[in-house]
C-alpha cells in the first residue's frame, strides 16, 4: 500500500510586488491611436499605467516581487518548496522563467515551473497552491504574476495599446490552522478562444516571407467580445466561488478582480450584489492591465490603503485569453509583522 503525505489547510502568509518605474499617461498613448484621455477614461477607467525599463525583465520583476513577498512573510528562500509563475510575456519556451526566480532568490532546489493562463493565470495558481500544500506536496509555495506586455503591444492599436501595462506581484501560500483559501471556480470558453491572441512566427510558417518580414509578436484581441464575455459570464465565477466557499456576499470584505476594465469591475460587483460596504479594488486606474501580476498588484494597494482588511475575506477572480476564468474566496494575508 502506498503511503499517502498528510497535508494542511493554507492560506496566504504575504504579498509582495514590483511595480514598474515609467509612469505613462494617457497623454502620451493617445496620438499613436487617434484617440483621447476623456475617451480612454471613459471605456477602461485607465488614466495611467507603468512600464518597465528596457533592460528590466519578466524574472527581473518577478524577483523583486517574491523578495518581498518573502521578507514579509518572515521566511528565506530555503523556507520555498515550489515557485508558480503566472505569465504569458516570458519570451523563452525553455528554461522556465520561474526557475529564473528560483536561482536569482537562492530557491535552488525548489520545484519551479510557469503557468500560461493569461491574466487568469494568477488565481489559477492560487489553487494549484492550495492544492499542493493540502495534498502534502508541499508546505509553502511562491506564486508570482509578472507580466512585460509593453514587449507584447503595437503602440498603433487602438484595440490594446492603451489597456495593458507592466509589473510584478507575488505571495506566499503557506499551511495554516483555519481554511484561508475557498475551493477555487474555474473553467474556460475555449470555443471563444480566438477573441485574444498572439500572433506567431508559425504565421509566417508554410509561406515564402523572409525572415526580416516576419513581425515581433503582438497580442491581438476583439476588445468588443471580450468585453461582452467578461461582463454577461465572469460574475457567474464569482458567485460560484462564493458558493463553494460556503459563504454569503455580505460575508465579503473586499473584492479583488483581474484588472481588465473598470466597467466590467463595476458590473461583475452589481451583477454579484455585493454589498456597498465591500472594498472593490481598482488598481487599474493608475496602473492599468498588467494581466496575470494584476491582482496581487491590486491586493497590495487595497491593503496599503485600507490596513484594516488585512486577514479579512476577499473574493478573486481572475479571467483572460484561452478564454480562461477562476476564483476563490480568501482570507487577505495577515498585517506584516513590524509594519
Amino acid at each position: 500500500m502506498i503511503k499517502e503525505s498528510a497535508g494542511s489547510n493554507s492560506s496566504i502568509l504575504s504579498v509582495g510586488i514590483y511595480r514598474a518605474t515609467n509612469l505613462v499617461p494617457n497623454s502620451a498613448i493617445v496620438e499613436k491611436i487617434d484617440s483621447t484621455d476623456e475617451w480612454i477614461q471613459q471605456r477602461t477607467g485607465i488614466e495611467t499605467r507603468r512600464f518597465a525599463d528596457k533592460n528590466v525583465s519578466v524574472v527581473d520583476m518577478g524577483t523583486a516581487a517574491a523578495k518581498q513577498a518573502l521578507d514579509r512573510a518572515k521566511l528565506t528562500a530555503a523556507d520555498v518548496d515550489v515557485i508558480i509563475l503566472a505569465s504569458i510575456t516570458y519570451p523563452h519556451q525553455t528554461p522556465s522563467g520561474a526557475s529564473g526566480i528560483a536561482a536569482n532568490i537562492g530557491a535552488n532546489k525548489a520545484a519551479a515551473f510557469d503557468l500560461s493562463a493569461a491574466c487568469a493565470g494568477f488565481t489559477y495558481g492560487i489553487g494549484l497552491a492550495k492544492d499542493l500544500i493540502k495534498g502534502g506536496t508541499a508546505k509553502h509555495v511562491l506564486v508570482v504574476g509578472s507580466e512585460k506586455i509593453s514587449d507584447f503591444t503595437n503602440p498603433t492599436d487602438r484595440a490594446t495599446a492603451f489597456i495593458f501595462a507592466d509589473g510584478a506581484g507575488a505571495v506566499v501560500v503557506g499551511p495554516s490552522d483555519e481554511i484561508g483559501i475557498g475551493p477555487t471556480a474555474w473553467g474556460s470558453d475555449s470555443d471563444q478562444r480566438d477573441a485574444i491572441t498572439m500572433s506567431s512566427w508559425l504565421d509566417y510558417k508554410d509561406t515564402d516571407a523572409p525572415a526580416s518580414s516576419i513581425a515581433w509578436p503582438d497580442i491581438v484581441q476583439e476588445g468588443q467580445r471580450v468585453f461582452r464575455w467578461a461582463v454577461f459570464s465572469v460574475s457567474k465565477v464569482g458567485s460560484k466561488a462564493i458558493e463553494l466557499a460556503g459563504i454569503k456576499p455580505s460575508d465579503l470584505k473586499a473584492f479583488v478582480p483581474h484588472q481588465a476594465n473598470l466597467r466590467i469591475i463595476e458590473s461583475m460587483a452589481k451583477d454579484m450584489k455585493l454589498p456597498a460596504e465591500v472594498q472593490i479594488a481598482d488598481d487599474i486606474r493608475t496602473n492599468g492591465n498588467t494581466s496575470a501580476a494584476s491582482i496581487p498588484l491590486a491586493m497590495d494597494t487595497l491593503l496599503a490603503e485600507h490596513p484594516e482588511l488585512h486577514g479579512k475575506n476577499a473574493l478573486l477572480v481572475g479571467f483572460g485569453a484561452g478564454l480562461v476564468y477562476a476564483g476563490q474566496v480568501v482570507e487577505l494575508p495577515p498585517l506584516p509583522v513590524n509594519s
